[in-house]
């Protein structure tokens, strides 16, 4: 069965990058203080937050520095099977 795709990788980059943004403009951090406090360039932020391209290290820095690692410790935990065969699969 084919799957649609709702949204390009580039558009879902986008979206996480917009979601982060948020975070640290609610909190009042500025772009070159998360830069300061993560360790992630400030052209880093700054491209991240316009493209959403960021390495998964620097994203990572960004999320320990915003007090939001949680969120990617748990990411892909809640995954559902798609059929038997990946039940099997995971316990072979």
């Amino acid at each position: 069965m084919e799957q649609f795709i709702w949204e390009t990788p580039e558009e879902l980059d986008r979206k996480l990058a917009m979601r982060v943004r948020n975070i640290r403009k609610r909190r009042s951090i500025s772009q070159q203080k998360l830069s300061d406090i993560s360790g992630v360039s400030y052209g880093s932020v700054k491209r991240f937050e316009t493209t959403g391209q960021i390495s998964l290290l620097a994203l990572t820095k960004i999320a320990i520095a915003l007090d939001i690692a949680d969120e990617l410790r748990n990411i892909f935990t809640q995954v559902p099977y798609r059929n038997i065969e990946e039940v099997i699969n995971e316990f072979e």
